[in-house]
């Protein structure tokens, strides 16, 4: 069972947040079927950077040049003025661009009721109930129990991170902080 403590470990968020996400986070994982530790393990690093340590569940705005991307990009459905920025990062795995947004509501929709509509209103998708539970939904419609079951956190990151799993280990952003939140989860889960 995750206690406030280890989800605080796992994540390296500051014990309030870890109160704040717990039950929530706790019943999507358990759902997903995140539920031995190997795959909590890899999940829970995952999640801690990308969200900041759970601090985050809207993407920092610069707008840095990867931002600024964003604008006009149809592969993340952000066809019309504004979509850029409109559909940054929301959740606890910063779930990005207007298509993305959609098919979050939607898989969510075919579980739970009264899922917001995150196209109309993306900035729902950052409230604590639907930040935690799209990584949970995310991680389940990538497979990502069957690779972490592999024992491979390199191709859980890169899938994550990059879409897909790449040949090179260590090539998704931010890396190292996630290689260091996994090895913390490791020991919090009790695996060797």
């Amino acid at each position: 069972m995750i206690t406030a403590t280890i989800l605080a470990t796992c994540t390296g968020a500051r014990p309030e947040r870890a109160r704040v996400f717990l039950e929530v986070l706790a019943a999507g994982m358990a759902f997903y079927g995140i539920d031995k530790p190997q795959r909590q393990a890899m999940f829970l690093a995952n999640v801690g950077h990308e969200s900041g340590g759970l601090a985050y569940t809207t993407e920092l705005w610069g707008p840095t040049a990867a931002q600024r991307g964003y604008e006009g990009r149809a592969d993340l459905g952000n066809t019309r003025s504004g979509d850029g920025f409109r559909f940054r990062g929301h959740g606890l795995i910063q779930t990005t661009g207007r298509a993305n947004h959609a098919a979050a509501r939607d898989r969510l929709r075919a579980r739970f009721h009264d899922v917001p509509d995150f196209e109309a209103e993306p900035e729902k998708l950052a409230e604590t109930q639907w930040a935690a539970l799209s990584p949970c939904d995310y991680w389940d419609m990538r497979g990502l129990n069957a690779v972490a079951d592999l024992g491979n956190f390199d191709h859980v990151c890169d899938i994550i991170n990059r879409g897909r799993a790449t040949p090179t280990v260590g090539d998704s952003n931010g890396w190292a902080d996630r290689l260091a939140l996994y090895k913390s989860a490791r020991a919090a889960l009790g695996l060797p």
